[in-house]
């Protein structure tokens, strides 16, 4: 009866240690962050209709055909709290409002917020127009197949989710980039379109008696974030370069500029499968481009360059890819959106009245002695100054993934900006993505406004003069909140 009694004492206490460490296990994984979950896609978006127009320039630029394809490039993550969407699509500059009604039909079809979805083009001034409702066929039906295209790339990323983990890392790629905005020498500045003296100008040449410096620093960095699946293999990259497109594709043809070749490139650098997908996204490029001043540069065939770049972007990438010690599947997803207002600039009554009095030039000789553009940015004056809205309202992104911090901003940013917000930021990495959920013009900075040249002139930029240091703080402020929030 003893022996019976101490055995039945010595099952409870058993029972009770197995139950203690069932609760606590229990415990314990409720307190862990969910695994991550991540899927991509890219929906090819190339034009089926031609001719179309590729703006970027100041005169119609037609389109015969596609060189290459335009894609939109979709990754979804999730943390089983938090889902977003990013997307990077082979465009000049897709219009707030196309994107938000992307967003809206992803949304419906995912149940992924609007307000947790970022949709960036990259750029690339051989693309078509975004936002054609009423004119030429090609122009419209190519609105109707772009809205399709993200709203599929999205609806596809999210349909992948499986368990995954992220790493991010950086390396500098300096040689491709350059300050397109230079000091001259004494004598050698010639009027603006409004017939003013600027301090900088904007691609001077490359001549050494003309040029003396440049104006503003570049972002030498391509950071990437990287995903893996559950086995390790490569399931997408999203890099970031701050370089406006190279340019000097074959004429008259449709061509996804430098991200659509890296992205090309990038899956025989990882060795990633027919379903990896790699994207490119610009970075605060709004005053850096691919020409290298004060050095000449032998002739290229079109698309060259372009290949040239990608395959360099290619090699850094995976250069930084190497640097990452550790994929994470327990990152901690967050992202915020806030809304900004900004105040259009207007002209003052006097630029309106030489404005006026450029348009009412007719003789063809006298325009011809006009500054060049100068009619161009007469009619901007006097489409300012009719405006009817005084402010616009732009929409900032912040998102963290791990310790991994991206920005997004609605503009053509300046590289200081992008350095600044990443010298700034609580993250041990940040990406800047410029031309993100929209496009504003140009975002120089206070100084730089100072300076003059084509990125402050009054149509190039539209927001008051000191918008990059409120979109800096504000951006700020987002990512102290994302950080605070561990």
């Amino acid at each position: 009866m003893q022996n019976y009694q101490q055995h039945s004492k010595v099952m409870i206490l058993l029972f009770a240690l197995v139950l203690a460490s069932l609760v606590a296990s229990t415990g314990n994984a409720a307190d862990k962050p969910a695994a991550l979950r991540a899927g991509a896609a890219a929906v090819d978006i190339t034009p089926k209709e031609f001719p179309l127009n590729m703006p970027g320039g100041f005169s119609a630029n037609m389109a015969q055909s596609a060189h290459d394809p335009l894609h939109a490039r979709a990754l979804v993550l999730d943390d089983g709290t938090t889902t977003l969407a990013m997307v990077v699509v082979d465009n000049l500059g897709v219009a707030a409002e196309v994107l938000d009604e992307a967003k809206e039909m992803a949304s419906k079809k995912t149940g992924i917020a609007a307000d947790r979805m970022l949709i960036s083009s990259t750029h690339t001034h051989s693309a078509p127009s975004s936002n054609v409702k009423d004119g030429p066929s090609p122009a419209v039906a190519y609105r109707m197949l772009l809205l399709e295209g993200l709203v599929e790339s999205i609806t596809r990323a999210h349909a992948a989710l499986r368990p995954a983990a992220v790493g991010a890392a950086v390396h500098p790629l300096p040689e491709e980039v350059f300050c397109r905005r230079w000091y001259l020498k004494p004598g050698k500045m010639v009027p603006n379109p409004f017939g003013e003296l600027d301090t900088v100008k904007m691609n001077p040449g490359t001549s050494p008696d003309v040029i003396d410096r440049p104006a503003g620093p570049t972002d030498p960095d391509i950071t990437i974030l990287s995903v893996q699946d559950d086995r390790r293999r490569p399931l997408a990259l999203l890099a970031n370069y701050s370089l406006h497109y190279v340019g000097a594709t074959p004429r008259g043809q449709v061509s996804a500029d430098y991200y659509g070749q890296f992205s090309r490139l990038m899956p025989s650098r990882l060795g990633g499968g027919e379903d990896f997908v790699a994207m490119m996204s610009n970075g605060t490029s709004g005053d850096i481009n691919n020409i290298p001043f004060l050095v000449t540069r032998p002739p290229r065939e079109p698309f060259e360059q372009i290949r040239i770049v990608a395959q360099k972007a290619a090699d850094t990438a995976w250069f930084a890819h190497r640097k990452i010690e550790r994929h994470q599947s327990d990152a901690r997803l967050g992202m915020l959106e806030r809304e900004v207002t900004l105040k259009y600039r207007r002209p003052s009554a006097e630029q309106v009245g030489k404005a006026k009095e450029v348009l009412a030039v007719t003789d063809e000789a006298a325009i011809a002695q006009l500054p060049r553009l100068a009619q161009n940015y007469a009619r901007n004056v006097v489409r300012a100054a009719e405006r009817e809205e005084d402010t616009v309202a732009v929409k900032l992104q912040a998102i963290r993934i791990g310790d991994l911090a991206v920005c997004g901003i609605p503009f053509e940013t300046f590289a200081e900006i992008g350095l600044d917000l990443k010298a700034r930021s609580p993250f041990p990495q940040t990406m800047v993505i410029s031309l993100a959920n929209g496009t504003n013009g140009y975002l120089p900075t206070p100084e730089q406004h100072r300076l003059g040249g084509y990125e402050t002139w009054l149509g190039t930029n539209r927001v008051q003069e000191d918008a990059s240091v409120i979109l800096a703080n504000n951006l700020l402020e987002m990512l102290a909140e994302l950080k605070n929030a561990e």
